[in-house]
Protein backbone atom coordinates (compact mmCIF):
# COMPACT_ATOMS: atom_id res chain seq x y z
CA UNK A 1 0.00 0.00 0.00
CA UNK A 2 1.26 3.37 -0.85
CA UNK A 3 1.90 5.52 2.62
CA UNK A 4 1.43 8.91 1.10
CA UNK A 5 3.53 10.51 4.08
CA UNK A 6 6.55 8.35 3.44
CA UNK A 7 7.09 9.35 -0.10
CA UNK A 8 9.03 12.38 -0.88
CA UNK A 9 7.94 14.70 -4.66
CA UNK A 10 10.82 14.94 -6.90
CA UNK A 11 11.91 18.49 -5.54
CA UNK A 12 11.93 17.28 -1.94
CA UNK A 13 14.06 14.55 -2.94
CA UNK A 14 16.72 15.97 -4.75
CA UNK A 15 17.16 18.86 -1.87
CA UNK A 16 17.17 15.71 0.34
CA UNK A 17 20.46 14.26 -1.81
CA UNK A 18 21.74 17.33 -2.52
CA UNK A 19 21.09 17.68 -5.84
CA UNK A 20 19.52 19.00 -8.15
CA UNK A 21 16.27 18.14 -9.60
CA UNK A 22 17.43 17.65 -12.73
CA UNK A 23 20.13 15.49 -11.93
CA UNK A 24 17.86 13.01 -10.34
CA UNK A 25 15.43 13.30 -13.74
CA UNK A 26 19.02 12.27 -15.24
CA UNK A 27 19.65 9.33 -12.84
CA UNK A 28 16.15 7.93 -14.06
CA UNK A 29 16.65 8.39 -17.38
CA UNK A 30 19.78 6.13 -16.95
CA UNK A 31 17.84 3.67 -15.02
CA UNK A 32 19.89 4.59 -11.51
CA UNK A 33 16.17 5.48 -9.85
CA UNK A 34 13.30 3.93 -10.43
CA UNK A 35 10.65 6.57 -8.66
CA UNK A 36 7.17 5.00 -7.48
CA UNK A 37 3.97 6.67 -9.07
CA UNK A 38 0.99 8.32 -6.91
CA UNK A 39 -2.53 7.16 -8.32
CA UNK A 40 -2.43 9.96 -10.09
CA UNK A 41 0.77 9.21 -11.79
CA UNK A 42 3.40 11.44 -10.12
CA UNK A 43 6.69 10.72 -9.29
CA UNK A 44 7.07 9.87 -5.55
CA UNK A 45 10.46 8.71 -3.92
CA UNK A 46 10.14 6.19 -0.64
CA UNK A 47 12.33 5.14 1.86
CA UNK A 48 13.83 2.66 -1.31
CA UNK A 49 14.38 4.78 -3.75
CA UNK A 50 15.93 7.34 -1.62
CA UNK A 51 18.66 4.82 -0.34
CA UNK A 52 19.37 3.78 -4.08
CA UNK A 53 19.17 7.66 -4.78
CA UNK A 54 22.12 8.35 -1.85
CA UNK A 55 23.97 5.39 -3.58
CA UNK A 56 24.14 7.15 -6.75
CA UNK A 57 25.23 10.35 -5.65
CA UNK A 58 28.07 8.72 -3.21
CA UNK A 59 29.12 7.13 -6.02
CA UNK A 60 29.31 10.21 -7.83
CA UNK A 61 31.08 12.07 -5.37
CA UNK A 62 33.87 9.17 -5.53
CA UNK A 63 34.12 10.69 -9.21
CA UNK A 64 32.46 7.67 -11.26
CA UNK A 65 30.49 8.80 -14.27
CA UNK A 66 27.10 7.54 -14.70
CA UNK A 67 27.74 4.91 -16.88
CA UNK A 68 30.33 3.43 -14.00
CA UNK A 69 27.84 4.15 -11.42
CA UNK A 70 25.19 1.45 -13.10
CA UNK A 71 27.30 -0.77 -13.34
CA UNK A 72 28.59 -0.27 -9.91
CA UNK A 73 25.43 -0.61 -8.77
CA UNK A 74 24.30 -3.47 -11.12
CA UNK A 75 27.51 -5.85 -9.03
CA UNK A 76 30.16 -4.94 -10.89
CA UNK A 77 32.73 -2.91 -8.64
CA UNK A 78 35.86 -2.62 -10.73
CA UNK A 79 35.45 0.94 -11.54
CA UNK A 80 35.51 1.50 -7.88
CA UNK A 81 38.94 1.11 -8.14
CA UNK A 82 40.21 3.67 -10.22
CA UNK A 83 37.56 6.59 -8.41
CA UNK A 84 38.52 5.26 -5.11
CA UNK A 85 42.15 5.94 -6.11
CA UNK A 86 41.37 9.31 -7.57
CA UNK A 87 39.63 10.49 -4.30
CA UNK A 88 42.46 9.41 -2.40
CA UNK A 89 44.67 11.59 -4.36
CA UNK A 90 42.67 14.45 -3.94
CA UNK A 91 42.61 14.28 -0.37
CA UNK A 92 46.29 13.84 0.13
CA UNK A 93 46.60 17.21 -1.91
CA UNK A 94 44.43 18.52 0.70
CA UNK A 95 46.65 17.16 3.24
CA UNK A 96 49.41 18.85 1.77
CA UNK A 97 47.93 22.00 1.79
CA UNK A 98 46.46 21.80 5.71
CA UNK A 99 50.00 20.76 6.14
CA UNK A 100 51.02 24.01 4.85
CA UNK A 101 48.75 25.67 6.69
CA UNK A 102 49.53 24.17 9.82
CA UNK A 103 53.02 24.78 9.37
CA UNK A 104 52.63 28.77 8.85
CA UNK A 105 50.13 29.21 12.02
CA UNK A 106 53.18 27.10 14.20
CA UNK A 107 55.79 29.94 12.57
CA UNK A 108 53.75 33.04 13.31
CA UNK A 109 53.08 31.45 16.79
CA UNK A 110 56.55 31.32 16.96
CA UNK A 111 57.47 35.04 16.07
CA UNK A 112 54.75 36.07 18.61
CA UNK A 113 56.61 34.28 21.23
CA UNK A 114 59.69 36.49 20.59
CA UNK A 115 57.52 39.51 20.58
CA UNK A 116 57.38 39.98 16.97
CA UNK A 117 53.91 40.58 15.14
CA UNK A 118 52.70 39.22 11.78
CA UNK A 119 52.61 41.33 9.09
CA UNK A 120 48.85 41.89 7.46
CA UNK A 121 50.19 39.94 4.41
CA UNK A 122 51.06 36.77 6.66
CA UNK A 123 48.30 37.13 8.67
CA UNK A 124 45.66 37.48 5.65
CA UNK A 125 46.96 34.54 4.33
CA UNK A 126 46.16 32.38 6.56
CA UNK A 127 42.55 32.58 4.78
CA UNK A 128 44.05 32.43 1.50
CA UNK A 129 41.97 28.51 1.11
CA UNK A 130 38.85 30.11 1.33
CA UNK A 131 39.14 32.50 -1.71
CA UNK A 132 39.08 29.36 -4.17
CA UNK A 133 35.34 27.78 -3.06
CA UNK A 134 34.84 25.03 -5.22
CA UNK A 135 31.78 24.88 -8.66
CA UNK A 136 28.95 22.91 -9.05
CA UNK A 137 27.11 23.26 -12.43
CA UNK A 138 25.26 21.18 -14.82
CA UNK A 139 27.36 19.39 -17.79
CA UNK A 140 26.17 21.10 -21.28
CA UNK A 141 25.51 19.00 -24.41
CA UNK A 142 27.29 16.41 -24.95
CA UNK A 143 26.74 15.15 -21.39
CA UNK A 144 23.13 15.80 -21.16
CA UNK A 145 22.84 17.63 -17.51
CA UNK A 146 25.33 15.21 -15.74
CA UNK A 147 26.20 17.37 -12.51
CA UNK A 148 29.77 18.33 -12.06
CA UNK A 149 31.64 19.44 -9.19
CA UNK A 150 35.31 20.88 -8.13
CA UNK A 151 35.66 21.09 -4.78
CA UNK A 152 38.57 23.70 -4.91
CA UNK A 153 39.73 26.17 -7.26
CA UNK A 154 43.55 25.63 -7.62
CA UNK A 155 45.33 28.49 -8.87
CA UNK A 156 46.16 26.66 -11.93
CA UNK A 157 44.07 23.92 -14.25
CA UNK A 158 45.02 22.30 -17.09
CA UNK A 159 42.07 21.44 -18.74
CA UNK A 160 42.86 18.27 -21.57
CA UNK A 161 41.04 16.46 -23.79
CA UNK A 162 41.31 14.76 -27.62
CA UNK A 163 39.34 16.90 -30.56
CA UNK A 164 35.69 16.46 -29.86
CA UNK A 165 35.41 15.86 -26.28
CA UNK A 166 33.69 18.83 -25.89
CA UNK A 167 36.25 20.53 -23.48
CA UNK A 168 35.10 24.18 -25.13
CA UNK A 169 31.79 24.12 -24.15
CA UNK A 170 32.78 22.63 -20.78
CA UNK A 171 35.13 25.69 -20.52
CA UNK A 172 32.83 27.92 -21.62
CA UNK A 173 30.13 27.15 -19.09
CA UNK A 174 32.79 26.85 -16.90
CA UNK A 175 32.82 30.66 -17.36
CA UNK A 176 28.81 31.21 -17.18
CA UNK A 177 29.03 29.33 -13.99
CA UNK A 178 32.00 31.82 -12.50
CA UNK A 179 31.13 35.07 -10.94
CA UNK A 180 33.39 37.42 -12.51
CA UNK A 181 35.03 34.55 -14.83
CA UNK A 182 36.07 35.71 -18.06
CA UNK A 183 36.59 33.60 -20.96
CA UNK A 184 39.89 33.80 -23.33
CA UNK A 185 38.87 32.96 -27.15
CA UNK A 186 40.83 31.86 -29.99
CA UNK A 187 40.12 34.94 -31.55
CA UNK A 188 41.59 37.24 -28.55
CA UNK A 189 44.44 38.13 -31.43
CA UNK A 190 41.94 39.80 -33.24
CA UNK A 191 39.92 41.46 -30.18
CA UNK A 192 39.57 44.94 -30.87
CA UNK A 193 38.74 45.79 -27.52
CA UNK A 194 41.86 44.05 -25.97
CA UNK A 195 44.08 46.11 -27.80
CA UNK A 196 42.29 49.02 -26.90
CA UNK A 197 42.48 47.90 -23.19
CA UNK A 198 45.89 47.56 -23.38
CA UNK A 199 46.49 50.48 -25.00
CA UNK A 200 44.45 52.83 -22.50
CA UNK A 201 45.61 50.40 -19.00
CA UNK A 202 48.90 52.15 -18.36
CA UNK A 203 49.20 49.64 -15.47
CA UNK A 204 47.98 46.91 -17.28
CA UNK A 205 50.74 47.80 -20.49
CA UNK A 206 53.30 47.57 -18.02
CA UNK A 207 52.69 43.97 -16.64
CA UNK A 208 52.40 42.98 -20.34
CA UNK A 209 55.60 44.36 -21.13
CA UNK A 210 57.41 43.20 -17.92
CA UNK A 211 56.09 39.25 -18.61
CA UNK A 212 57.26 39.28 -22.48
CA UNK A 213 60.75 40.75 -21.12
CA UNK A 214 61.18 37.69 -19.35
CA UNK A 215 59.79 35.38 -22.05
CA UNK A 216 61.58 36.75 -23.98
CA UNK A 217 64.86 36.49 -22.28
CA UNK A 218 63.87 32.67 -21.70
CA UNK A 219 63.82 32.13 -25.83
CA UNK A 220 60.10 32.69 -26.46
CA UNK A 221 59.27 34.68 -29.76
CA UNK A 222 57.51 38.12 -29.83
CA UNK A 223 54.39 37.93 -31.96
CA UNK A 224 50.99 39.41 -32.22
CA UNK A 225 49.27 35.66 -30.30
CA UNK A 226 51.85 36.17 -27.59
CA UNK A 227 51.00 39.74 -26.80
CA UNK A 228 47.18 39.15 -27.26
CA UNK A 229 47.36 36.21 -24.60
CA UNK A 230 49.74 38.41 -21.87
CA UNK A 231 46.83 41.27 -22.39
CA UNK A 232 44.41 38.74 -21.37
CA UNK A 233 46.86 36.92 -18.76
CA UNK A 234 47.76 40.24 -17.51
CA UNK A 235 44.04 41.62 -16.49
CA UNK A 236 43.64 41.34 -13.43
CA UNK A 237 39.89 41.93 -13.21
CA UNK A 238 38.35 38.67 -13.94
CA UNK A 239 38.22 36.47 -10.41
CA UNK A 240 38.97 33.46 -12.66
CA UNK A 241 40.42 33.20 -16.25
CA UNK A 242 39.87 30.49 -18.69
CA UNK A 243 41.80 30.22 -21.66
CA UNK A 244 40.72 28.33 -24.99
CA UNK A 245 43.91 26.43 -26.06
CA UNK A 246 46.50 28.93 -24.46
CA UNK A 247 48.95 27.12 -27.30
CA UNK A 248 47.24 29.08 -30.05
CA UNK A 249 49.92 30.68 -32.34
CA UNK A 250 52.99 30.22 -30.10
CA UNK A 251 56.11 28.29 -31.18
CA UNK A 252 58.07 25.60 -29.45
CA UNK A 253 60.08 27.96 -27.53
CA UNK A 254 57.45 30.36 -26.43
CA UNK A 255 55.14 27.66 -25.48
CA UNK A 256 58.44 26.43 -23.27
CA UNK A 257 58.95 29.88 -21.55
CA UNK A 258 54.94 30.30 -21.46
CA UNK A 259 55.42 27.14 -19.25
CA UNK A 260 58.24 28.27 -17.09
CA UNK A 261 56.28 31.36 -16.31
CA UNK A 262 53.07 30.07 -15.68
CA UNK A 263 54.40 28.17 -13.18
CA UNK A 264 56.29 30.61 -11.53
CA UNK A 265 53.00 32.70 -11.33
CA UNK A 266 50.63 30.00 -10.14
CA UNK A 267 50.20 31.16 -6.74
CA UNK A 268 49.66 35.30 -8.12
CA UNK A 269 46.96 36.79 -10.05
CA UNK A 270 43.42 35.11 -10.81
CA UNK A 271 43.22 31.06 -10.78
CA UNK A 272 43.73 30.21 -14.22
CA UNK A 273 41.58 27.35 -16.12
CA UNK A 274 44.09 26.42 -19.57
CA UNK A 275 43.08 24.08 -22.11
CA UNK A 276 45.37 22.34 -24.21
CA UNK A 277 46.54 19.67 -25.62
CA UNK A 278 50.46 20.52 -25.85
CA UNK A 279 53.19 18.60 -23.89
CA UNK A 280 55.39 21.95 -23.63
CA UNK A 281 52.76 23.82 -21.93
CA UNK A 282 51.81 20.76 -20.05
CA UNK A 283 54.68 18.76 -18.83
CA UNK A 284 53.30 16.15 -16.59
CA UNK A 285 56.82 15.68 -15.03
CA UNK A 286 56.81 19.73 -14.12
CA UNK A 287 53.13 19.79 -12.36
CA UNK A 288 53.03 22.02 -9.24
CA UNK A 289 51.62 21.07 -5.99
CA UNK A 290 49.11 23.82 -6.55
CA UNK A 291 48.11 22.67 -10.15
CA UNK A 292 45.17 20.19 -11.10
CA UNK A 293 44.19 18.31 -14.39
CA UNK A 294 40.60 18.21 -15.76
CA UNK A 295 40.10 15.56 -18.55
CA UNK A 296 37.56 15.63 -21.01
CA UNK A 297 37.18 12.14 -22.11
CA UNK A 298 36.78 11.21 -25.64
CA UNK A 299 33.35 9.11 -24.84
CA UNK A 300 31.91 11.92 -23.72
CA UNK A 301 32.19 10.48 -19.86
CA UNK A 302 31.52 13.77 -17.35
CA UNK A 303 35.13 15.30 -17.14
CA UNK A 304 37.21 14.29 -14.35
CA UNK A 305 40.41 15.29 -12.32
CA UNK A 306 43.42 13.54 -13.11
CA UNK A 307 46.30 13.12 -10.40
CA UNK A 308 49.33 14.22 -11.96
CA UNK A 309 50.81 10.81 -10.93
CA UNK A 310 52.23 8.42 -13.35
CA UNK A 311 49.48 5.10 -12.56
CA UNK A 312 46.88 7.05 -11.38
CA UNK A 313 43.46 7.05 -12.82
CA UNK A 314 43.03 8.95 -16.28
CA UNK A 315 46.69 10.01 -16.30
CA UNK A 316 47.62 7.58 -19.79
CA UNK A 317 44.90 9.32 -20.96
CA UNK A 318 45.81 12.83 -20.63
CA UNK A 319 49.44 11.56 -21.35
CA UNK A 320 48.25 10.63 -24.70
CA UNK A 321 46.13 13.83 -25.47
CA UNK A 322 49.27 15.95 -25.69
CA UNK A 323 51.39 15.66 -28.03
CA UNK A 324 54.63 18.31 -29.69
CA UNK A 325 54.14 21.49 -30.97
CA UNK A 326 55.23 20.41 -33.89
CA UNK A 327 52.66 17.58 -34.21
CA UNK A 328 49.65 19.43 -32.95
CA UNK A 329 50.12 22.37 -35.77
CA UNK A 330 48.97 19.46 -38.47
CA UNK A 331 45.50 20.47 -36.52
CA UNK A 332 46.12 23.77 -36.07
CA UNK A 333 42.70 25.50 -36.63
CA UNK A 334 40.41 21.99 -35.92
CA UNK A 335 37.41 22.97 -34.29
CA UNK A 336 35.38 20.25 -33.55
CA UNK A 337 31.44 21.32 -33.75
CA UNK A 338 28.12 19.26 -33.48
CA UNK A 339 26.77 18.35 -36.59
CA UNK A 340 23.59 19.94 -37.51
CA UNK A 341 20.40 17.95 -38.11
CA UNK A 342 19.82 17.52 -42.08
CA UNK A 343 16.54 19.80 -43.06
CA UNK A 344 13.38 17.75 -43.22
CA UNK A 345 11.97 17.95 -46.76
CA UNK A 346 7.93 17.18 -47.85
Amino acid sequence: MHDASRFLRPSEAAARLGVSAKALRLYEQRGLVTPARTPAGWRSYGPHEMARGAEVVALRTLGLSLAQVARALGGDPQDLKPALAAHEAALATRIRELTDTMAQVRRLQSDLGKGQAPTLKESTSLAAPAKAPGIAFDLPWPWGGERFTLPRIQPLTYVVGPLGSGKTRFAMRLAETVPGARFLGLERAHDGAARSRLENDAALGARVDRTRTWLLEHGAVASQALTALLAGLEDHSATVLIVDLVEQGLDHATQRALAAHLRRRERAGSPLFLLTRSCAILDLDAVQPHASIILCPANHSAPTPVAPCLGAPGYEAVATCLASPEVRSRTEGVIACRPTRPALHA
